[in-house]
C-alpha cells in the first residue's frame, strides 16, 4: 500500500513505521546501562592516620552520611555493594536492613567495580537505590583477589603484547608478572610503577620537577579541606629534598595511608526529580582488568589505564574537551600523567608540560586538578575520595574548594598498572 498524502509521497508507510520502530528498538539495545543511574548521595567518615577507630564505625559514618545526603532512609537501601573491606553483613546488621548483595570484588573496573555493578543493578531493575562503601584502615583493610562482582559486565582487555617468531604470547592477567619484577628485587608498586615513569620519562622527556608540581597543587588543594592529612604548604624544594623511595620517585610522590571510609548512594535514574540537591548523572563508564600484567603490554609505559579509558569515550558523545573537572588518581604522581594522556586531556608525552607551574591545573585553572588534595596530600581512599569529591564539585557543594566556575562535567578515574576504571559524571 502507497501513501496518498502529500506528506507521505510515495513512501511505503507500513514499512516506514517498521523502521522507524526498528530503529527506536535498536537506539534502546545500545543504550548503555549507566546512564540508568544517578549518585544520589555521598558520605565520608572522620579520616586520620593510625586513629584506632574501628573499621565498622568508620564505615557506618560514611553510609549513614551518605543514606542523609540522599534524602533517604536505611530502609530504602534495597541493594549493597563494596570491595569486600568491612563486611557486608556486619554494616547490614548495623543499619537494620536485608540488601541484595550487587557486586562484591573488582573485576569490572578496578576499584571502582562496585560502583559499577551498582550501576548495572539499578539499571536492570534488582534494586532502587544501592548503597556503595570503601573503608581502609592502615592496619587492615585489603582489597579481595578471589571475589567477583555480581552479574558484571565484563572489562575491555589490553591488548595482546610482544609477538614473537613462534607466535603471540599468551594473555598474562593482572598480576601474572609479580614474580618476575618480584625476582629482579622490585617488590613493591612504588618499584613497579617507578619503571613505567622512568621509561615516559625516556621517551618524552619529561621531568622530575614537573612530577612535583603535581605533588605541590594537591598540597595548595589540600589546604582547603579540612579532613585533609598533610595541610602545610610544600615548595618545589621541599619535594626535590624529600627521601627516595625508588627513582625517580621520593616521598611526596607517594599517596598517604590513612584510615577512614567513603560511601556513595547510587539510585535508579528516576529517582533524579525527588533527589534533594542536584542529581550526579553518569554519563559513561570504561573499565579494565586486562591482560598485560604490570609491564608485558606492548604500548608500555602504557597501562590499563588507556583500556579503560578508550571504552569509556566509546559510550559517550562527549568529548575530552567538555571535561571542566578532573579527579584522578593519585596513588603515585606519575599515574596522573598516565591517566592525563589515557583519557585524551593532553597527548601521550604532554602530561608533563601541562601540568608545569600547576596553573592549568589550578582550582581556578583551565582544568581543576585534584581539588580535594588528592591521596598524594588528602589521604588514600583507594580513589574512592575522588568520587566523592566530584559529586560535591559537580553540585556545587565543596564549600572553600568549590571551583569559581560550577563545572558540568568532570572526568574520575581509579587505579594503575593492569586495574582501571573510569567514569565520566554530569550535573
Amino acid at each position: 500500500m502507497r501513501g496518498g498524502g502529500d506528506d507521505l509521497g510515495s513512501v511505503d508507510t507500513p514499512n516506514t513505521v517498521r523502521l522507524i520502530l526498528r530503529g527506536f528498538w535498536r537506539a534502546e539495545l545500545m543504550r548503555y546501562f549507566e546512564k540508568d543511574a544517578i549518585l544520589s548521595g555521598v558520605g565520608i567518615s572522620r579520616i586520620g592516620r593510625r586513629t584506632g577507630i574501628p573499621g565498622l564505625e568508620l564505615t557506618l559514618e560514611a553510609t549513614r552520611q551518605a543514606i542523609d545526603d540522599a534524602g533517604l532512609t536505611p530502609r530504602d537501601i534495597d541493594g549493597i555493594a563494596t570491595l569486600g573491606d568491612t563486611p557486608v553483613g556486619e554494616v547490614s546488621a548495623a543499619l537494620s536492613i536485608e540488601p541484595a548483595d550487587c557486586g562484591t570484588g573488582f573485576d569490572t573496573g578496578g576499584l571502582l567495580s562496585p560502583v559499577m555493578s551498582a550501576c548495572l543493578a539499578v539499571a536492570e531493575g534488582r534494586a532502587r537505590h544501592v548503597l556503595v562503601y570503601r573503608t581502609v584502615q592502615m592496619i587492615g583493610g585489603t582489597v579481595p583477589t578471589s571475589p567477583s562482582s555480581a552479574n558484571a559486565p565484563r572489562p575491555a582487555l589490553a591488548r595482546i603484547v610482544e609477538s614473537h617468531g613462534d607466535g603471540d604470547r599468551p594473555l598474562i592477567g593482572p598480576m601474572d608478572d609479580v614474580g618476575e619484577l618480584v625476582a629482579a628485587h622490585a617488590y613493591s608498586a612504588a618499584n613497579w610503577l617507578a619503571l613505567n615513569c622512568r621509561r615516559h620519562m625516556q621517551l618524552y622527556g619529561t621531568t622530575k620537577e614537573q612530577l612535583g608540581w603535581l605533588a605541590i597543587n594537591s598540597r595548595r588543594n589540600a589546604a582547603l579541606n579540612p579532613r585533609a592529612v598533610y595541610r602545610e604548604p610544600m615548595t618545589m624544594d621541599d619535594y626535590l629534598a624529600a627521601r627516595p623511595v625508588s627513582s625517580p620517585f621520593g616521598l611526596f610522590d607517594c599517596d598517604v595511608p590513612v584510615d577512614g571510609s567513603i560511601a556513595v548512594v547510587v539510585s535508579a535514574v528516576e529517582y533524579a526529580r525527588d533527589c534533594p540537591h542536584r542529581p550526579v548523572t553518569v554519563d559513561a563508564i570504561g573499565g579494565s582488568n586486562g591482560a598485560g600484567g604490570w609491564f608485558h603490554r606492548d604500548d608500555y609505559p602504557k597501562m590499563a589505564s588507556a583500556d579503560a579509558a578508550a571504552q569509556m569515550w566509546s559510550r559517550t558523545d562527549l568529548r575530552p574537551s567538555d571535561v571542566k573537572l578532573a579527579e584522578l588518581y593519585d596513588g603515585f604522581t606519575f599515574l596522573t600523567f598516565a591517566w592525563l594522556e589515557a583519557l585524551g586531556i593532553c597527548a601521550d608525552g604532554e602530561s608533563g608540560p601541562f601540568v608545569e607551574g600547576a596553573t592549568r591545573i589550578a582550582r581556578d585553572g583551565e582544568l581543576p586538578l585534584n581539588t580535594y588534595g588528592g591521596q598524594l596530600s588528602a589521604g588514600r581512599m583507594h580513589g574512592y575520595w575522588v568520587l566523592h569529591e566530584a559529586c560535591l564539585q559537580l553540585r556545587g557543594d565543596a564549600e572553600q574548594r568549590q571551583v569559581p566556575r560550577r563545572p558540568e562535567v568532570a572526568a574520575v578515574a581509579v587505579g594503575g598498572g593492569p586495574i582501571a576504571g573510569c567514569m565520566l559524571l554530569t550535573c
